[in-house]
């Protein structure tokens, strides 16, 4: 069993080409796969391993870059290592937004606990704000709520700027930190109702109780489990060959699934050429699956 840890930072670094060396050198050398994104205004990092070596590198993580405490952190399990290898790398911005958070930027402590959140949701003027890309929001969401349906995190903006500045606004993500970048927008525009959801979608599939939810479907994340559900257990979710998007069990029931090649997404998309190719690829896969060797990016677990 492995411990995934997902963890973000907003504060100032330094010398960033230096400590990615560092923090690459620290996860090759702890067996620790996963993606940390450094810059000027902080961090953000998803990482996998035992749960014995993830302690060890989050110690060793804050002493590196002086960090006392997270902003927000959620660990999970999983029975393989939901990531390939390991990457620090190196950002203008942990979140691609225009808007570079610093120490100068005061934010409003306007968190709310998972089991504060579905009363504050459930008001009729709360605008319920999924502040996710469409597929995300399409995997699972808040009952109720409103996606901007943006495909870049860096065209927000356009979507918040046209919102009722006197409208509560309850905003919720993944861990919760497309809605710290966001929620500071708002509030330098003049926005005075901005709650968004401590800990993100995951800590609210942590701490209540599948009968207590008001969430429908799974929580897509950015890792090879595809999708989480309440208790934070792998979903049933799984990655469409052809585009890469998340596909449900009654999308592999269509006749327009192919595994490894196509799915109803994309099945009218992809040209014969693109189909010939991913074909080559899967047979590739079943070749090495027979000889009883590991593919490439194979998934550990099935």
């Amino acid at each position: 069993m492995f411990t995934v840890f997902s963890f973000y930072k907003f504060q100032k670094i330094n010398d960033l080409k230096k400590n990615q060396k560092i923090l690459s050198n620290l996860l090759n050398n702890k067996n620790i796969n996963g993606t940390i994104i450094i810059s000027k205004e902080g961090l953000n990092g998803s990482i996998c391993g035992t749960n014995k070596d993830i302690r060890t590198t989050v110690i060793r993580l804050k002493k590196i870059l002086s960090i006392k405490k997270f902003d927000s952190f959620n660990d999970s399990k999983s029975k393989f290592k939901p990531f390939h290898k390991p990457k620090v790398k190196i950002k203008k911005e942990v979140v691609p937004m225009d808007l570079k958070i610093s120490n100068r930027i005061k934010k409003k402590n306007n968190y709310i606990e998972p089991i504060k959140w579905n009363k504050l949701i459930k008001n009729k003027k709360t605008l319920l704000l999924d502040a996710r890309k469409p597929f995300e929001h399409k995997v699972g969401s808040f009952k109720k709520s409103v996606n901007p349906n943006i495909g870049s995190f860096r065209d927000f903006p356009k979507y918040l700027k046209k919102l009722k500045k006197d409208q509560p606004i309850a905003m919720f993500c993944t861990g919760g930190i497309r809605c710290e970048k966001a929620s500071v927008f708002l509030e330098n525009k003049g926005f005075k109702k901005i709650y968004q959801l401590k800990g993100g979608i995951l800590n609210y599939l942590k701490k209540i109780k599948q009968k207590n939810s008001l969430w429908q479907g799974e929580c897509f994340v950015f890792d090879n489990r595809v999708s989480l559900k309440h208790g934070l257990v792998q979903g049933s979710y799984s990655i469409c060959g052809g585009c890469r998007q998340p596909i449900s069990i009654k999308d592999k029931k269509s006749k327009r699934y192919e595994e490894g090649v196509t799915c109803p997404n994309c099945f009218d998309k992809l040209s014969k050429n693109q189909k010939s190719r991913f074909r080559m690829r899967q047979s590739q896969i079943y070749k090495t699956k027979l000889s009883g060797k590991k593919y490439n990016f194979q998934k550990e677990f099935n």
